[in-house]
């Protein structure tokens, strides 16, 4: 009898330990990729601001199921305190609200200046033939729409593109220390250009401002700038692809080329924002992942701490399932 009771204790204990062992295990490889925001909506394109409230902000392009050639119709934004637990705001604008394009509602990017919350957005109409470029009639440009709140509704208050030649978007824009905007983008033969924002955002001063890349200038989209201490970064999709970027001691240059941070994944695009909060860097992407669609992969946000080495420079980063999943832990702890 007590041998027969040994072993039952034997077990159960044994059972105790590898359900221990198992709860452990999950804790520790939560996933936090892609981030939840919302089953069944895709989006890509993440520009990431930390404004007054204290709350993240993730300001998104939004992807249709199955859509025709990154045909897209509105912009969506997420709310966080823990960046686990999402609030949904949008659609925040529409390509049915703007009277100068029908379609492509490609990467977004916000601001907040003068007591107002900026939305800037790419637009624009036709159609792009892939087969014979010559035919393609598809035009883009950037448009800048304004609202009281931080999730909208935003709205077109100049009822036009920034300008109209040249063909752009990716927008970006950074405020810098002494409140000057500056308007960065991806356009036809100007990339690596910059423009100042008149102080009202609702107009440009002056042309497009070819920079010093220090004579190097791979193909690129979607540029992000930020600052951090007394070094500004340029950051890009290198060839579309691969995150990679340059630094300088002015918003404007001249850069000085860095190399690659994020490699590329599936040979696809990717588009990103970098942030700091609460501490803690972070850099917001889009990856090509097959989760319940008909389609194959499709793009959703995600996330990855972003660390510096002591010279400023960018630590490589590598794409993970579990993200910024402990950020509530590495915040309190800190």
């Amino acid at each position: 009898m007590n041998k027969i009771t040994a072993i039952i204790t034997s077990t159960l204990m044994a059972a105790t330990m590898a359900g221990c062992a198992h709860h452990h295990t999950a804790q520790t490889t939560a996933n936090g990729n892609p981030l939840n925001f919302g089953e069944g909506l895709r989006t890509a394109d993440p520009s990431a601001h930390v404004w007054n409230d204290g709350k993240m902000y993730v300001y998104t392009s939004h992807d249709e199921e199955c859509q025709e050639d990154f045909w897209m119709k509105d912009w969506y934004a997420f709310s966080s305190t823990d960046l686990q637990n999402w609030e949904t705001h949008g659609p925040l604008l529409s390509v049915d609200d703007i009277s100068w394009a029908d379609n492509y509602a490609w990467a977004p990017d916000a601001a907040y200046k003068n007591g107002k919350y900026y939305l800037v957005f790419p637009a624009g109409s036709g159609h792009k033939d892939r087969v014979n470029p010559e035919n393609s009639t598809k035009w883009m440009g950037i448009g800048i729409a304004e609202s009281d709140s931080p999730t909208g509704p935003f709205k077109d208050v100049i009822d036009a593109p920034l300008w109209t030649s040249p063909y752009a978007n990716d927008p970006s824009l950074f405020i810098d220390d002494d409140g000057q905007a500056y308007l960065y983008v991806h356009a036809k033969d100007h990339d690596y250009h910059v423009i100042k924002m008149a102080d009202d955002m609702r107009s440009t001063e002056g042309d497009l401002i070819k920079m010093d890349m220090g004579g190097y200038e791979p193909k690129m989209e979607g540029p992000w700038v930020f600052k951090r201490d007394d070094n500004y970064y340029f950051t890009m999709p290198e060839n579309n692809r691969v995150l990679s970027y340059y630094m300088a001691k002015s918003p404007t240059g001249p850069w000085e080329y860095k190399g690659e941070f994020m490699g590329q994944e599936h040979n696809s695009n990717n588009h990103h924002s970098i942030v700091e909060y609460k501490g803690q860097w972070i850099l917001f992407y889009h990856r090509w992942l097959d989760i319940d669609s008909a389609c194959g992969r499709q793009r959703h946000s995600a996330a990855e701490y972003l660390h510096f080495n002591d010279d400023g420079t960018i630590k490589p980063i590598k794409r993970t399932d579990k993200g910024v999943a402990d950020f509530s832990s590495k915040t309190t702890s800190n």
